[in-house]
């Protein structure tokens, strides 16, 4: 059988005569709208041999915390439930991922695994090629255009990349068929954890309660579903006009669904076209175009996650202007604790903190702010990473990435010179002020709030 569009063989070695096909899930821990899980069973009742899938659950993901996980694992326990109805199982393993698959991957006739972009998961992937004695094919579920497919360079802006992704989404914008069930039942003993109690399940890897799950958001297929029918029927229409406004809340929330896999930009944007509402076209411009083009940025550009990624005029102009008088300078420590002079800034960092989600126009802001109240701006990289990565649900992802990046000038163009800024783009509170009902947001988001979310040891 050959593979679909979206799947690619990644060696030239044989399909054996294993047990069963294995089925490695990591970036897309879902049943529906799933290319890499679709392969896998059509592979399964081809070779007429059992799907086992396997996840693997390490505590050890870097800058990932209780909050995310606790988030992951009650998507997974539903993931498991469904697999189970497809005559699937699903083991998760408490391993490091590439470990867990090169070890059930021994008595597999064939691996399929579906497609990550940062260096860790690539780093899995390779890992897993290295050990493994049979094919492996992997299949790019998350995004709607496979990112070498979109382009084979990395991209200057939302501009350069929207024709090409243009051209080429008709032919990627598909319903997905429903995964077949399994014909052939797999009951084979794994080292597979019981995930019904979801605090026992994460005490046994040693994941520490450091920062506390979301009171706003649970994790899951369903409850995305729910989010994006919400979002559909009550916001879609007004989103053209209304989605910069802190205080309206007028985003679809589904940012960290898509960042765990929970849910398809597919089935996402077959969901919205449906709806023939008037705010469509911009919302599927930033599902497609803006995230994808996060996706191209973090799969061509080597140094994604450090200041180095920067484009060299952004970069000169902010070393120019490194030694320029900041009027407030924060500690790492007063900025996680939403303790600067600037209320509508500590709003959105409280936001984040309590719910692992904040505005997007305030995530620019307070992305921007760091910069001016950093001593340095390679300082101010590693702390809009580190306090990004470590309360957002969708953090330590494309678009996180591109979005502090962007705040440094990547994906944007030279603006009129200014101290510290130089030519990069500058925002302040004067703008959000006269924009925006910025009192009602701080109302919102009650600062006193943050501390009870996390625990700080102090200093940068």
């Amino acid at each position: 059988m050959a593979a679909n569009e979206r799947v690619k063989r990644l060696n030239d070695l044989p399909e054996l005569k294993g047990g069963y096909v294995l089925y490695w899930m990591q970036a897309s821990q879902r049943v529906e709208y799933n290319d890499a899980l679709d392969f896998a069973a059509r592979k399964s009742n081809e070779l007429k041999l059992p799907l086992l899938a396997v996840f693997g659950l390490s505590g050890a993901y870097p800058s990932a915390n209780y909050r995310h996980y606790f988030f992951m694992m009650q998507g997974l326990k539903e993931t498991k439930a469904a697999l189970l109805k497809k005559r699937i199982q699903l083991a998760i393993i408490n391993a490091e991922p590439d470990a867990a698959a090169a070890e059930y991957a021994k008595k597999a006739a064939l691996v399929v695994s579906d497609t990550g972009y940062t260096k860790l998961q690539r780093i899995w992937r390779e890992s897993v090629l290295e050990k493994i004695k049979c094919a492996f094919y992997a299949a790019e579920s998350n995004v709607v255009v496979p990112v070498e497919a979109a382009s084979p360079k990395e991209e200057y802006s939302a501009a350069t990349i929207r024709r090409k992704i243009n051209a080429l989404v008709p032919a990627y914008l598909k319903s997905g068929a429903p995964v077949m069930p399994v014909k052939s039942s797999l009951n084979i003993k794994t080292k597979g954890m019981d995930i019904e109690n979801i605090e026992n399940t994460l005490k046994k890897t040693g994941i520490k309660k450091d920062v506390s799950p979301s009171a706003e958001f649970t994790g899951g297929t369903s409850e995305a579903k729910k989010k994006l029918k919400i979002f559909i029927q009550k916001k879609l229409a007004v989103y053209g006009n209304l989605r910069s406004h802190p205080d309206k809340n007028i985003e679809s929330d589904l940012s960290p669904y898509l960042h765990f896999g929970q849910i398809s930009p597919v089935y996402i944007a077959l969901e919205v076209l449906k709806s023939k509402s008037p705010g469509a076209d911009k919302f599927l411009d930033e599902l497609i175009i803006r995230r994808e083009l996060a996706v191209n940025f973090v799969y061509y550009n080597k140094d994604y996650d450090n200041f180095e990624c920067i484009p060299p005029w952004a970069k000169r102009s902010l070393i120019n202007h490194s030694s320029d008088k900041r009027e407030y300078l924060y500690t790492r420590e007063q900025l996680e604790n939403a303790a600067t002079h600037d209320k509508y800034w500590n709003a959105a960092q409280s936001q984040m903190v309590i719910t692992g989600k904040m505005h997007n126009y305030m995530r620019m802001y307070w992305g921007k702010k760091i910069i001016e109240w950093a001593a340095s701006p390679e300082e101010a990289y590693q702390t809009i990473l580190y306090l990004n990565d470590k309360y957002e649900l969708d953090g330590r992802d494309p678009n996180g990435y591109a979005g502090a990046a962007w705040c440094f000038g990547k994906h944007d163009r030279p603006w009129g010179e200014r101290e510290i800024f130089g030519k990069v783009r500058y925002m302040n509170a004067a703008g959000l002020k006269r924009k925006f009902d910025m009192d009602t947001y701080v109302k919102m988001w009650n600062i006193n709030q943050a501390g009870n979310h996390i625990k700080t040891k102090g200093g940068k």
